[in-house]
C-alpha cells in the first residue's frame, strides 16, 4: 500500500491505495480541497464564506456548482432534524468563542441579542441551484456535512483515475474502496486510548463526531441551530453509510434526532454514545461493541 499524508483544511488528510497517486492526481486532489477551503471555510478573510457573512445588505453569491449537492442534502437534514441541523449555525459558533481566531471567548451579552434574531436555514437564505440570496449577514457553517463531501469528491477522483482500492482519510471521516474490509475502532470520548468498539468498513463510508473534539470551557462544536447551545445528551456518535457526506451529517443529526426518524429519509447504521455512559447500536451495524 501507498500512503500520502498532508494538512489541509485544519486537518490531517492520509489517502491510502494499492497503487501510487500520479503526480498529476496528487496535484489535482490538493488544489480541489484549497478550492473548497476557498469557498467554505469561516476561518479565513478571503473565503467566499467570509465576505457573505461581511454583506450587510445581503445579496446574490454563487458557489461551484457542486454545491448543489451539498446545500439539498443539507435541506433534508435541516427537514429531517426539525432544524437541529443548520448551516447558518456559523454565528453560534463565533459567539460561543469558536470564531475565526480560536478565541475561545464567549460573549453573553451578544449571545442573548442573537436569541432574538437567529439566522434560519429556510428563512434567510434564498436558493436556486449553487446561486443563494441573503437579505443580511449570515455566517455559513458546513462542518456537520461539508468535511465529508469532500472526502467523497476526493474518493471520486480516485476512481476516476483508475484506482480500484484506497482509503480516504480526512480528519478521522473514512471512505473505503477495496475487496477487504477495514476494521476501524471506535475511540472512547471519556478516554481517547481505549475504544468502545469496532467497525469493520467495506466499500462504504464511516464518519464519527464527538464532544470531546473542539471543546473549551463548558462549550463544544456541536450546536443546536434552533437555539444555539451546545448539545449535552449525546457525547459521540458514529455512522456508516454509502457516501461519506451522508455519514458526516447523520453522525452530527443523530446528537439531536432519534434514529428511527432519520432513517425515514436515510439509509445508515449506527452507533451512539449517551452522555450517562450507555451506548446505542442499530442492528445492522457492521461491528460489535465492546462489554
Amino acid at each position: 500500500m501507498f500512503k500520502l499524508a498532508f494538512e489541509a483544511i485544519g486537518t490531517t488528510w492520509a489517502i491510502d491505495t494499492s497503487n501510487a497517486l500520479s503526480a498529476s492526481l496528487e496535484r489535482r486532489v490538493r488544489q480541489r480541497i484549497a478550492d473548497f477551503d476557498a469557498a467554505y471555510s469561516r476561518f479565513r478573510a478571503d473565503s467566499l464564506v467570509a465576505r457573505i457573512a461581511r454583506a450587510e445588505q445581503g445579496g446574490p453569491f454563487r458557489f461551484p456548482e457542486d454545491a448543489v449537492t451539498l446545500f439539498d442534502f443539507y435541506d433534508r437534514l435541516h427537514e429531517a432534524t426539525c432544524g437541529a441541523v443548520d448551516p447558518l449555525v456559523g454565528r453560534d459558533l463565533e459567539l460561543l468563542g469558536y470564531d475565526a481566531s480560536y478565541s475561545l471567548r464567549h460573549d453573553p451579552l451578544a449571545i442573548a441579542r442573537y436569541a432574538h434574531e437567529r439566522r434560519n436555514w429556510r428563512e434567510d437564505i434564498e436558493r436556486n441551484g449553487a446561486c443563494i440570496t441573503t437579505r443580511r449577514p449570515v455566517v455559513i457553517d458546513v462542518g456537520a456535512a461539508g468535511k465529508g463531501y469532500l472526502v467523497e469528491i476526493v474518493a471520486d477522483m480516485l476512481r476516476t483515475d483508475g484506482h480500484e482500492a484506497y482509503v480516504v482519510d480526512g480528519g478521522g471521516d473514512l471512505r473505503h474502496v477495496g475487496p477487504k474490509a477495514l476494521d476501524v475502532g471506535l475511540e472512547d470520548p471519556n478516554d481517547p486510548a481505549f475504544a468502545i468498539g469496532i467497525a469493520h468498513l467495506k466499500g462504504r463510508a464511516l464518519c464519527a463526531s464527538a464532544t470531546n473534539r473542539r471543546s473549551w470551557g463548558p462549550f463544544h462544536h456541536i450546536v443546536d441551530g434552533r437555539t444555539g447551545v451546545p448539545v449535552r445528551d449525546v457525547v459521540a456518535t458514529w455512522v456508516i453509510a454509502d457516501d461519506a457526506m451522508t455519514a458526516d451529517g447523520l453522525a452530527t443529526a443523530l446528537f439531536f434526532t432519534p434514529a428511527d426518524r432519520l432513517a425515514e429519509t436515510f439509509e445508515f447504521s449506527f452507533v451512539r454514545m449517551l452522555a450517562d455512559g450507555r451506548a446505542e447500536i442499530s442492528t445492522h451495524f457492521d461491528g460489535e461493541l465492546f462489554s
